[in-house]
C-alpha cells in the first residue's frame, strides 16, 4: 500500500478529486482509493478506472462480505505489476474490463462497476467466464487473495501445521462450524 504523503497529496485533496467507481474512488492518474481513505493503491500500468473495476470483479468472483477491499486490492495488484512488464497482459486486462463495461452498457448501466446489484454483475461475468480475461483474473485470485496471512484468521485457517506436528495433534476436529 502507498502512503499518500509520499506522493505529495493530502487525504483531503485525494478525496476532493476522487470520482467514485463502485465502492472505490479513482483519484486522478495512478491512484485508486477507498472512499473513506483507509487505503490507497498506486497503479503502474493499468488505468486506475480499470483497476477499480477489476477490484469489483474480484469481489464478485470471490464474494466475502467480511473481507475488506484492501485485501482485494492486494490480490489484484499482481495484474498491474504484470501489465507493467508485459504489454500483452496489459491489453488483456484493459481489454477485458472494456469488454465487460460494454456488456454492462448494453444493459443500460454506465459500466460494470455501476451495475447496482451483485446478481446482475454475476450474470455479466457468466457471459465471459470461458474467456481468457475471466480465467486469468479468477485463476490469479485463488492464490493472491487466499494466500494473504492476514486473512487466514477470518476464515478460521491457522496456517500450515507440518512444522507444529500436523493436524492430528493440533486441532484436527476442533472446527466448530462443520
Amino acid at each position: 500500500m502507498l502512503t499518500l504523503e509520499r506522493r505529495g497529496i493530502s487525504r483531503r485533496a485525494l478525496l476532493s478529486q476522487a470520482a467514485a467507481v463502485g465502492a472505490v474512488a479513482v483519484a486522478g492518474p495512478g491512484f485508486i482509493a477507498a472512499p473513506d481513505a483507509a487505503w490507497a493503491m498506486e497503479t503502474k500500468a493499468v488505468d486506475p478506472k480499470a483497476m477499480a473495476t477489476l477490484l469489483q470483479i474480484a469481489r464478485d468472483i470471490y464474494p466475502h462480505d467480511h473481507v475488506a477491499d484492501r485485501f482485494y486490492a492486494v490480490a489484484i495488484r499482481g495484474h498491474d505489476d504484470a501489465a507493467a512488464e508485459n504489454p500483452a497482459h496489459k491489453a488483456l486486462i484493459e481489454g477485458g474490463v472494456a469488454g465487460l463495461d460494454a456488456l454492462a452498457e448494453a444493459e443500460g448501466a454506465a459500466g460494470y462497476a455501476a451495475v447496482g446489484w451483485e446478481t446482475d454483475r454475476v450474470a455479466l461475468l457468466r457471459k465471459i467466464e470461458d474467456g481468457a480475461f475471466f480465467q486469468t483474473v479468477r485463476g490469479g485470485l485463488v492464490v493472491s487473495l487466499y494466500n494473504q496471512k492476514e486473512l487466514w484468521p477470518l476464515f478460521g485457517y491457522e496456517g500450515e501445521s507440518f512444522s507444529q506436528g500436523g493436524y492430528i495433534d493440533r486441532g484436527f476436529d476442533d472446527i466448530a462450524w462443520l
